[in-house]
């Protein structure tokens, strides 16, 4: 009788130790919630338990509460909206936090209001500082494009360059082009300097701008890394758990540091220039792709400009400029060798293209490259795809090629873009639903800084595609609206496969990243145009939470 007491009390002790095992306790249950996981297999739940950084179950309240402990944080999320975490796919991260700390120019809505910004910028700057960032829209007040002569008088001793909101021109003060040395006799190939009555205007286009950055005083690394923070706190409130980066080494550098700390409350996967193909390799050989933090193997390159700045590549010329196609930033030949070369490495190319003659020629690159280096899975990506012919766009399912886009700037756009490149051509802008009509992953982002990285409003437009003058209640090329819930897919999972990481995150379920969202309303059911005033409550990033609503 003993003896079997005994076995008895080691059988009950093996018992509880395997319930232990099958049940650990949790750090946070959230519970009464609707969860929209993503998961095809369990699309709603109503709870979920995480433990060190990971879900451990996703389901009805029953199937979370056995892992509920003494220490467990325990929310009731009283009826509240879950989503898993947002993944924007395409931002200039650190450039954006540098603009939060510069002068706003976006809302300028006049040319006195876009000086008076300036100037009252300018007094509070010490004597000399250049003054950057501005992300100012010309289209806001009639489409005059900015004179150096609007603003010299306010900047005195500070030298401007002031970014349109598209990154792809730039206004500078008289100061600036004096400093930079650029005059009327100043040509740079693939960029131009805008002339009036044979004087420089201020306005440099594309490689006249990209060149003069380097010129311009670095930040400290301290400066970096504040531009780093205030960026990862901004998107944090907007729900924003991840990020596909574009903007190379340098930036690199800043979030590897920051990591060493354990300071990133952001997951970033990292994207290197194209052409710098064969350092990023080298990079990877020695230090690894990272972790689920910190991941670098994406390329960035670009075909042509955009669409505001006349530069964007088309077949036929631009309505507002006949003789005018745009142009290629880079030669096709050379997009091809870097193509080739960086997918036999086996790393991820992703290409700007925005005019249907850039998207079809890099289409044809893309197939191309796929069928002489062989079958693989690759996941090229076209960065914003924005103006296609309607024969390109099956072919990205059938190329595998991931449309990487941003429904804001359908928003956006749509208030001019027919002005410039004309109604017909507008039918397949900005052509989410046709494309995923056709079976391509669409993946979603904001291409922040040049457009709000806020997943609610790039939801709201690319369901409702409402232009942001009103002029469009039914939406602008309506039959290119998609569901909540295809746009919702394109922030989480489908964005997640964008960067290999679908088996990490991009959903809520038992053993992926507790990377999520608690809204104040439920996408699935107010009326569309409702979306864009969903407050975002709390985000959580790795279980921890990274924001909540005051």
């Amino acid at each position: 009788m003993q003896k079997l007491s005994s076995f008895l009390l080691v059988a009950l002790a093996a018992g509880l130790f395997a319930c232990a095992d099958e049940h650990p306790q949790a750090d946070l249950v959230i519970r009464n919630a609707v969860i929209w996981t993503a998961d095809s297999a369990n699309p709603q739940a109503e709870a979920l338990a995480v433990k060190d950084g990971r879900l451990l179950a996703v389901g009805k309240s029953f199937v979370v509460t056995p892992f509920i402990g003494d220490s467990t944080e325990v929310i009731d999320a009283a009826g509240r909206f879950i989503v898993p975490g947002f993944i924007d796919t395409h931002v200039h991260f650190i450039t954006g936090g540098q603009n939060l700390r510069s002068v706003q120019l976006r809302e300028a809505a006049s040319r006195s209001d876009f000086i008076a910004r300036i100037a009252a910028y300018a007094r509070k700057q010490p004597s000399g500082t250049w003054i950057t960032g501005g992300d100012w829209d010309h289209q806001r007040w009639g489409g005059e494009l900015p004179q150096r002569q609007w603003i010299d008088s306010v900047t005195g001793d500070h030298p401007v360059l002031l970014n349109r909101l598209d990154g792809h021109m730039a206004l500078a003060n008289t100061l600036a082009l004096q400093l930079l040395g650029l005059d009327e006799q100043t040509v740079i190939p693939d960029g131009e300097l805008l002339q009036a009555a044979g004087r420089l205007t201020g306005i440099l286009k594309e490689e006249a701008y990209y060149r003069q950055l380097g010129k311009l005083p670095p930040y400290t690394p301290e400066q970096e890394e504040d531009f780093a923070r205030a960026a990862m706190h901004y998107v944090a409130a907007q729900g924003v758990t991840s990020v596909h980066d574009m903007n190379g080494f340098g930036d690199q550098q800043v979030f590897e540091r920051l990591h060493a700390r354990g300071e990133l409350i952001t997951r970033i996967y990292s994207f290197t220039p194209l052409s710098r193909w064969q350092a990023l390799k080298a990079k990877i050989d020695t230090a690894g792709r990272g972790d689920e933090w910190l991941r670098r193997g994406g390329l960035k390159g670009f075909v042509d400009g955009s669409l505001g700045s006349h530069t964007a590549a088309f077949f036929d010329a631009y309505h507002d400029a006949p003789g005018q196609h745009g142009y290629f930033v880079n030669p096709a030949d050379s997009l091809y060798t870097w193509i080739k070369g960086a997918d036999r490495a086996g790393l991820q190319v992703g290409v700007h293209a925005i005019g249907d003659s850039a998207n079809h020629v890099l289409l044809n690159i893309y197939e191309q490259v796929a069928r002489e280096n062989g079958p693989r899975d690759r996941r090229f990506r076209i960065e914003h795809a924005q103006h296609l012919l309607p024969a390109d766009i099956p072919r990205f399912a059938q190329l595998g090629v991931i449309p990487v886009m941003q429904p804001y700037h359908a928003i956006d756009d749509g208030r001019w873009a027919e002005q410039v490149i004309g109604p017909g051509r507008a039918r397949t802008t900005y052509a989410f639903k046709s494309l995923l009509d056709h079976h391509a992953r669409l993946a979603l982002g904001s291409d922040w800084f040049v457009a709000p990285p806020v997943p609610l409003l790039g939801i709201y437009a690319a369901v409702t595609r409402q232009t942001l003058d009103g002029r469009h209640p039914q939406g602008w090329v309506p039959e290119q609206k998609i569901t909540v819930e295809q746009a919702l897919y394109g922030y989480t999972l489908y964005a997640a496969y964008a960067s290999f990481e679908e088996d990490l995150k991009g959903s809520l379920q038992a053993g992926k990243l507790a990377d999520m969202v608690m809204l104040d309303h439920n996408l699935l059911t107010i009326p569309p145009a409702q979306i864009r005033q969903v407050k975002v409550l709390a985000t959580w990033v790795g279980g921890k939470q990274v924001y909540r609503a005051e």
